[in-house]
């Protein structure tokens, strides 16, 4: 099963978060299209925190750039309240430095917004199910970025420690959006099985999460 086939379970539950009413609505309409529900709309950072608040979604799909409370500023309050809400950043791509910021602030993945329905729906449906999307192919410059830049774990990072074939594998999948349950069908394991080698991961790493084991597995050219 590949991860644009993944198992929709329930209809995701979504907030669009752009300061663009076009673009909202584009995106509004994609997400019909695929079967995936629009719960709430924002045009700001701090709009947005009010519509989560309100419809509790499975997944915000968040622009970075918007006027006065931007998308940087509504993950760095979402993690203040404790919040795990699923964050996509859904952006243009025109500042590396952003998006990886957005990332280690804790978004949970990222597109371009010349992004296919496909794809999208992929990328919600994944979250949803708590995967992560975070994939080395999408571009050069992120991850050239992420390779020359410091460390997402920071500089009190524990040793790097070396990783099996089956956590190697495990660790890609989890790039590419897969959530345990996915994983586990391609790689034909049980679901707990998958589970053990995510926190056997995240410890390896000295990531505290799933988006930052990848990061840090990028940078370290694991994955490259």
């Amino acid at each position: 099963m590949s991860g644009a086939e993944a198992e929709d379970v329930a209809r995701p539950r979504v907030v669009i978060v752009d300061d663009q009413a076009l673009v909202r609505e584009g995106i509004r309409t994609l997400l019909t299209i695929a079967k995936i529900e629009v719960v709430g709309e924002a045009d700001d950072g701090a709009r947005a925190l009010e519509v989560i608040d309100e419809t509790t979604p499975d997944v915000v799909i968040m622009d970075l750039r918007m006027p006065k409370y931007d998308g940087l500023w509504a993950l760095a309050q979402l993690a203040e309240r404790g919040s795990d809400v699923p964050v996509l950043v859904l952006t243009t791509f025109d500042d590396d430095t952003l998006v990886l910021d957005a990332l280690r602030s804790g978004a949970r993945g990222y597109l371009l917004k010349d992004v296919t329905l496909e794809q999208l729906a992929h990328a919600v449906r994944s979250l949803a199910a708590g995967g992560t999307l975070i994939a080395p192919s999408i571009t050069d410059r992120l991850l050239r970025a992420i390779t020359t830049g410091p460390s997402p774990v920071g500089v009190d990072a524990p040793p790097l420690q070396s990783l099996t074939e089956r956590e190697t594998e495990v660790l890609r999948l989890m790039a590419e959006g897969y959530a345990n349950k996915q994983i586990a069908e391609v790689l034909f394991l049980a679901e707990g099985t998958v589970k053990n080698h995510v926190s056997t991961l995240l410890v390896k790493l000295g990531a505290r999460d799933r988006t930052n084991a990848v990061l840090r597995a990028l940078h370290e050219g694991i994955l490259g």
